[in-house]
């Protein structure tokens, strides 16, 4: 059974996409902890970050750095955060956060609620540095 993460690559469920090559994906969280939170996976479906190849490890952090790089020069931010939890999705995935200070990445805290309009404005922000 797909993932829900293998069904927004497929297309099967929308999201708010911020690139994509042959083996990696990057989309906004939909329950983000901070502006421009941002997930990065692996297009191969599996389920322990450390179960990846590694090939497809180093990959993922090469392409997540890119990502991580628009993010920062989107947002006022002092540095991006980068969280692996893996417990929430069976297919592994990096966070990217924007922080101003460690609060910022504390997946406890209440998360923000946007509107489809600005998830798209934040999307399009990021898309423009990259």
């Amino acid at each position: 059974m797909s993932t829900i993460f293998s069904k927004i690559i497929k297309g099967e469920i929308p999201c708010y996409k911020i690139a994509e090559d042959d083996n990696y994906f990057a989309f906004l969280d939909i329950n983000p902890l901070q502006e421009g939170h941002t997930l990065v996976i692996p297009k191969v479906e599996v389920d322990y970050i450390f179960d990846l190849e590694d090939n497809t490890l180093a990959g993922l952090h090469v392409f997540s750095k890119k990502v991580a790089q628009a993010l920062d020069k989107a947002f006022d931010c002092k540095r991006i955060g980068v969280a692996v939890l893996g417990l929430e999705v069976p297919h592994a995935h990096v966070h990217l956060v924007p922080l101003q200070g460690e609060n910022d990445i504390n997946f406890a805290k209440p998360k923000l609620q946007l509107s489809s309009e600005e998830f798209k404005a934040i999307a399009d922000k990021i898309k423009k540095h990259l």
